[in-house]
C-alpha cells in the first residue's frame, strides 16, 4: 500500500522558516513527479511546487523565490524547504505523486504563519 508521509510542519513567525519532508513508500519513487500542494481554510488546494521525474521544477507565483522544492531519490523522500513565510502561506500542506493514472496523497501536516 502506498504511503506518503508528510513531517515538518508548525507554528511559525512571520519572516521564519520550516522545512517540510514526505516520505514515500510502495512506489519506485525515482519515476514519480512529486509535488507539494496547500489548501487552505475556504480555499481549493492548490499547487506551490512540483518536481518531476526528469528533473525539473515549477513554482507558485506566489512563493518563487522563497521556497524550494527538492528529493531525495535514494531516501524516497521530497522537501519543501519554506523561507521568509508569510502569514498567507498559513494552510495545510499536503504531499503529491502522481505517474500516468497514479495519484497519491499524503494526509497533510499544518503550517501556521502568526506572531
Amino acid at each position: 500500500q502506498v504511503q506518503l508521509v508528510e513531517s515538518g510542519g508548525g507554528l511559525v513567525q512571520p519572516g521564519g522558516s520550516l522545512r517540510l519532508s514526505c516520505a514515500a513508500s510502495e512506489i519506485i519513487f525515482s519515476i514519480y513527479n512529486m509535488g507539494w500542494y496547500r489548501q487552505a481554510p475556504g480555499k481549493q488546494r492548490e499547487l506551490v511546487a512540483a518536481y518531476t521525474s526528469g528533473g525539473s521544477t515549477n513554482y507558485a507565483d506566489s512563493v518563487k523565490g522563497r521556497f524550494t522544492i527538492s528529493r531525495d531519490n535514494a531516501k524516497n523522500t521530497v522537501y519543501l524547504e519554506m523561507n521568509s513565510l508569510k502569514p498567507e502561506d498559513t494552510a495545510v500542506y499536503y504531499c503529491n505523486a502522481n505517474l500516468l493514472h497514479h495519484n497519491f496523497w499524503g494526509q497533510g501536516t499544518q503550517v501556521t504563519v502568526s506572531s
